[in-house]
């Protein structure tokens, strides 16, 4: 599984033209025999500066259609229902997960295919519950959102694009703040603005994600870190709940061509059960998630990214060009050197025994809940709790949104400065023996300014909005 949150039982009412990139009809093969097997969809990696007409045919010419193809990157999204279109391609230059996926369950005895997940119903607006649910943010508080909303709620001009299953536009507490026309679907590999390809269909992630970074602050229900904010929904993650490289690239590449400041991305890419990119994929899932976060960057766009709950020690994630680490976990986009990578920590403020940490590649941690006091947020019908780094990576970017509002033009570059400014340091634990047993469960490398646990140290609304001298006191 990709989501990088853990479900909790609800507490409350829970009912369950893109521009910049080139799309091209399925091109003939010519005279070469091509299979007609099952189609699968690859990522392409091509030489930077290859033309799209030059793409294009490389990818016809072995038995392949491209489905679109991102110049700035030399990435291509392309489907082929020949066995031997990889091999024809260069190994080292494609990757499908799909394939791989099948090629798993072909080596399963017997073959247990996943189960279809239920639908989400439409929310019925007047349905939701309408109560305060705000004394029940304990994760606000720990941040100060609120105290900082005394001060900005964050500008309407700055958008977040939520790289996640989809955004409930129904839930009152979103209506507001979501962007619909910077909303598009990616799970083919390119944008569709349609609402079917970026509405949620089976999973409440992204709505709870949304409702984090920028519910609004309206008297009912919860409240976000930055209500004042709009989101977009970049629909990335599938009704397995898989992200594959190619929709995160898709999602990548249209928030930076849409002119979002910021971007969250509370999932990790691999078509496999665990975060830790494996050989299997030649280097190719590495390179065209390095390619798409680079170029993002350099446009504009600065990414957020959950560290993944499978409480292990990253390993720092090589630019594109590079090869991986070959050793150690890289989870991907986390480890990317350009994005932003959240640790999770529970009520008691210290790192939650699921999250995964490490030094070099832990930027600043946020709330994201334990068993029993998870974080609340919206779902589509309701409201409901769920614990992950999946939802302390958007508590950073809706204090990434304040700061951005406070500084209108500011880069990435400077966004990443002022929120390493604001963080609170925190110290190593001194003792990280979660289960008692005289055996520490996890190893802190790094010192208060910048550890493995924590990175520079707990996010902060309120330093975000206003200087650490002078401000408003939160005891008041």
């Amino acid at each position: 599984m990709s989501l990088l949150a853990r479900p909790l039982r609800a507490v409350v009412g829970i009912v369950l033209v893109f521009s910049g990139c080139v799309t091209a009809a399925p091109a003939t093969a010519g005279e070469l025999s091509c299979g007609h097997g099952r189609p699968l969809r690859y990522v392409v990696t091509f030489d930077r500066g290859t033309a799209e007409s030059t793409a294009r045919a490389r990818i016809a010419g072995a038995c392949g259609a491209t489905t679109v193809y991102y110049p700035q990157i030399a990435v291509a999204v392309a489907t082929s229902g020949d066995a031997g279109f990889g091999a024809r391609i260069g190994l080292d230059r494609t990757f499908s997960a799909q394939g791989e996926r099948l090629a798993a369950q072909h080596a399963t005895d017997p073959v247990k295919p996943q189960p279809a997940r239920a639908t989400l119903p439409a929310t019925d607006p007047a349905a939701v519950p309408t109560a305060d649910l705000s004394e029940r943010q304990w994760d606000m508080q720990a941040i100060n959102a609120g105290w900082a909303h005394k001060v900005s709620e964050g500008r309407r001009d700055v958008v977040v694009g939520v790289l996640d299953s989809g955004i409930d536009p129904a839930h009152p507490d979103l209506t507001t703040a979501l962007d619909r026309d910077d909303s598009a679907g990616c799970l083919t590999g390119a944008p569709d603005q349609d609402k079917s390809a970026w509405a949620p269909t089976t999973s409440v992630h992204g709505t709870h994600v949304a409702g984090i970074i920028a519910a609004a602050d309206d008297g009912h229900g919860v409240t976000g870190v930055a209500p004042g904010v709009r989101v977009a929904s970049v629909k990335v993650i599938d009704d397995r709940g898989y992200a594959d490289p190619e929709a995160a690239v898709c999602g990548l590449m249209w928030a930076a061509s849409r002119h979002m400041q910021l971007t969250n991305s509370s999932f990790f890419v691999n078509p496999w059960s665990l975060s830790c990119i494996r050989g299997d994929d030649r280097g190719v899932v590495h390179e065209v998630l390095a390619r798409a976060v680079e170029y993002s960057t350099s446009a504009g766009t600065l990414n957020v990214a959950a560290a993944t709950n499978e409480a292990v020690d990253l390993t720092p994630s090589a630019r594109s060009g590079t090869p991986g680490a070959g050793t150690g976990c890289e989870a991907l986009p986390a480890g990317l050197r350009d994005v932003v990578a959240v640790s999770a920590v529970g009520a008691d403020r210290v790192k939650a025994g699921y999250s995964s940490y490490g030094l070099g590649v832990i930027d600043i941690t946020a709330p994201g809940g334990e068993a029993g006091e998870c974080v609340l947020s919206t779902v589509p019908g309701g409201y409901a709790p769920l614990c992950g780094t999946s939802m302390a990576a958007p508590h950073v970017a809706g204090v990434l949104a304040l700061l951005a509002s406070s500084h209108p033009g500011a880069g990435p570059r400077q966004l990443r400065r002022y929120l390493d400014g604001q963080a609170t340091p925190m110290a190593c634990p001194a003792d990280y023996d979660l289960t008692g047993d005289g055996t520490q469960d996890a190893y802190c490398a790094g010192y208060e300014g910048f550890n493995g646990f924590y990175g520079h140290g707990m996010v902060d609304a309120m330093a975000a909005v206003a200087p650490r001298t002078g401000r408003p006191d939160p005891a008041r």
